[in-house]
């Protein structure tokens, strides 16, 4: 009768993968630098340059989002079925 009944326990959420900003930032890099690269062709074909000023926000928005994804966690364990343990 130690815990209060409207407690919960949360000790089976947290796992021993520690993720951090290095390493979300080296998944996302190659993503990055691909848009970018994207971004240089598209200007040295002769695009105008407010097209280039139009395709850059959604790359810069993509990969802000999986870095995001990649730091906290939300990329992992997916397509797993989940186990329930009784």
């Amino acid at each position: 009768m130690g815990e209060s009944p409207d407690r919960l326990d949360t000790s089976d959420l947290r796992d021993d993968i520690t993720l951090n900003r290095w390493q979300a930032l080296k998944a996302v890099t190659p993503f990055l630098l691909l848009g970018l690269a994207d971004l240089v062709l598209l200007l040295r074909w002769g695009l105008d340059p407010l097209w280039g000023f139009m395709i850059l926000p959604p790359i810069l928005f993509i990969s802000v989002l999986a870095w995001i994804a990649f730091r906290t966690g939300f990329t992992r364990d997916r397509g797993q079925p989940h186990t329930e343990e009784s």
